[in-house]
């Protein structure tokens, strides 16, 4: 979407004409594709079904991205019946499902704690563009925060403990309510690379509260009073004020692992992108013995994900508990 110059918003289609490479790529799809009626075919619904199930290198892609992606395809045949190009939805005919897929975090590449701390500090060391991330990744191992989480974390979501002589290792707490996940600037009515949405799996206007540490207190702390906050009371922006790009934070994120991981960690997918410190921190929680439940519901999860994504932590945490009852039958008898 566009702005007349009357500020009204239009299809950018009726505002300018695509570029050269945009428009030989719409017409070769047009000459290439089939017409929806004949799509819209059993057997061509289940090659289109196969097809995303797998990822551009043949293989399986991750149970929610097929779920994504039918989704959208199958949005695309409700309005074509809505039309009346196609008298009812025809995937309701089609007995398919996509081969299962092992969604559980592999925790080989998941940074452990000490790992995780000597990447935030070699993102710390990188001059005045890591100082100002410091933070920033800090949310991401210390609260588990999601990306687009923390670009909408505001100065008014933190509660923190007064800064004061013995409240050093006080906890603070985080109120989430809203995320700015990035998006391309023409997918947005605005024209910005973001979106303002309210928290994932969670009803418009709700909340996330979550307890954080003392060392992730200070790192806001010391933010807040070295950068200040946005106009719009934001903690974290670009040099320009806008959203933190992942392209600038990846940068970072690269250069941090040549730096705090051995040669040998560096070749592996050992925390090869800053979301496996989200990860980190919910195994971290896990592996403490903090209530699935609650850790689910700190991480923004619902508990069944919660099991799918962490099922091997998750049975060990259930085989220390059969310990304890064990002991405790025992102390009975």
């Amino acid at each position: 979407m566009v702005r007349t110059p009357e500020g009204r918003l239009i299809p950018r289609t009726e505002a300018e004409l695509p570029p050269d490479d945009v428009a030989r790529a719409l017409t070769w799809l047009s000459k290439h594709s089939l017409k929806v009626t004949d799509a819209a075919k059993p057997e061509h619904l289940r090659k289109a079904l196969e097809a995303m199930s797998l990822k551009l290198n043949g293989e399986p892609a991750a149970d929610n991205t097929f779920r994504r992606k039918r989704t959208v395809f199958s949005n695309a045949l409700r309005y074509a019946v809505e039309k009346g190009i196609l008298p009812a939805h025809p995937l309701a005919r089609v007995d398919w499902e996509p081969p299962q897929t092992a969604d559980e975090v592999d925790f080989r590449y998941v940074p452990n704690p000490r790992q995780a701390r000597a990447l935030i500090q070699a993102v710390k060391e990188q001059g005045s563009r890591g100082e100002h991330l410091e933070a920033f990744f800090g949310c991401f191992y210390y609260a588990a925060m999601r990306p687009g989480e923390i670009s909408a974390l505001k100065d008014t979501d933190c509660i923190l403990p007064a800064d004061i002589e013995g409240n050093e290792e006080e906890w603070g707490e985080l109120l989430l309510e809203e995320s700015r996940p990035e998006v391309g600037a023409g997918w947005t009515d605005d024209g910005n690379s973001y979106e303002q949405r309210g928290l994932k799996r969670r009803a418009r206007k709700a909340t996330r509260p979550i307890p954080i540490p003392p060392v992730l207190v200070r790192m806001l702390r010391e933010h807040k009073e070295r950068y200040g906050v946005t106009a719009d009371g934001r903690l974290f922006r670009a040099v320009r004020g806008g959203r933190i790009r992942s392209t600038e934070y990846c940068e970072v994120w690269a250069t941090a692992r040549e730096k705090a991981l051995t040669s040998e960690e560096a070749k592996t997918p050992l925390a090869d992108v800053p979301y496996s410190l989200r990860h980190g921190g919910i195994s971290l929680w896990i592996k403490a013995g903090v209530d699935p439940a609650e850790a689910a519901r700190r991480a923004g999860h619902s508990l069944a994900v919660l099991y799918r994504f962490y099922a091997k932590l998750l049975r060990g945490v259930q085989s220390r508990a059969n310990d304890l009852i064990q002991l405790a039958l025992h102390e009975v008898e």
